[in-house]
């Protein structure tokens, strides 16, 4: 920063929106750094701990509203969180993580002080499918539970390593959640049709759930598969219970996401599930 900030607007005392030397508006956070300051005024490089940019009005206004509400300490403590995200991984976060983890983060200890307990019920699919994500979460979760003295349950874990997942890849959590769920209901579908105990932490269900992830990726996008129509007629005739299984799913998958689902994937599938079924009726 070679020139100090200008105060553009005040969102409480410990954070402002400036304009910087290329006029390019910034959420920049410092101890008292708003207190009695007016549009206009110089904020010295010194008296900065941390900026971010936070161009979209949307996004600003979301973010005072959310400010407005929220114990100035928690504020900092999340950014400090953030801070500790980025460092842990190369790729630039959207940021509306800023955003969208103080939301959740300040309803989650509001829950844990009304003792509301949800429910993570794609916990052990987020771990398996973003395990960097889960790891980062978890370090987050630890930060935020010695800082304030408090235990957030592990299902947040879950639930922030999806923000953070959306941030690195700019997807929506919205979408990166309903990708979850239906991972989620699909092998809970596979447990029942086969009558398994899945072991969560073998290859095979490793294999699977991230087979399931691709899927719907390539579906959402409208990827087309080549066809596989030989192969389709020996696995029917050689797996038909597994085979029937992945066209069940398909069609779970067709409806949720409405989006049609090549033919060839009934293959790939019946792979997976052959294989998770051989394997676990052998360790029976």
């Amino acid at each position: 920063m070679n020139k100090s900030l200008q105060v553009k607007k005040v969102l409480n005392n410990n954070v402002v929106i400036a304009i910087d030397s290329f006029d390019e508006e910034r959420i920049v956070i410092g101890k008292g750094i708003g207190f009695g300051k007016k549009p206009g005024e110089e904020i010295l490089p010194k008296q900065v701990d941390k900026l971010f940019v936070l161009k979209d009005e949307n996004e600003q206004e979301q973010y005072k509203t959310l400010l407005d509400s929220i114990d100035e300490k928690i504020v900092e403590l999340i950014n400090d969180v953030i801070v500790h995200i980025r460092t842990r991984f190369e790729n630039e976060l959207n940021e509306h993580i800023h955003v969208a983890l103080t939301d959740h983060i300040t309803f989650a200890i509001k829950r844990l002080e009304q003792s509301m307990d949800i429910k993570n019920p794609f916990l052990t699919e987020t771990q398996t499918l973003y395990p960097k994500e889960y790891t980062v979460a978890e370090e987050a979760i630890e930060i935020i539970n010695k800082s304030l003295g408090i235990h957030l349950p592990e299902g947040e874990i879950g639930f922030v390593a999806l923000h953070i997942h959306s941030a690195i890849t700019n997807k929506s959590v919205t979408d990166i959640k309903k990708h979850s769920e239906l991972i989620n209901t699909l092998m809970q579908m596979i447990q029942h049709s086969l009558d398994l105990s899945i072991d969560t932490k073998s290859i095979n269900y490793l294999r699977l759930v991230r087979h399931l992830r691709h899927a719907i990726e390539r579906i959402s996008m409208g990827d087309i598969m080549e066809e596989q129509e030989k192969l389709a007629k020996v696995l029917k005739e050689e797996y038909p219970l597994c085979y029937n299984l992945a066209w069940k799913l398909i069609k779970v998958m067709q409806n949720t996401l409405q989006k049609p689902v090549p033919h060839a994937e009934a293959v790939y599938l019946t792979m997976h599930l052959q294989r998770l079924s051989r394997y676990d009726n052998e360790d029976k």
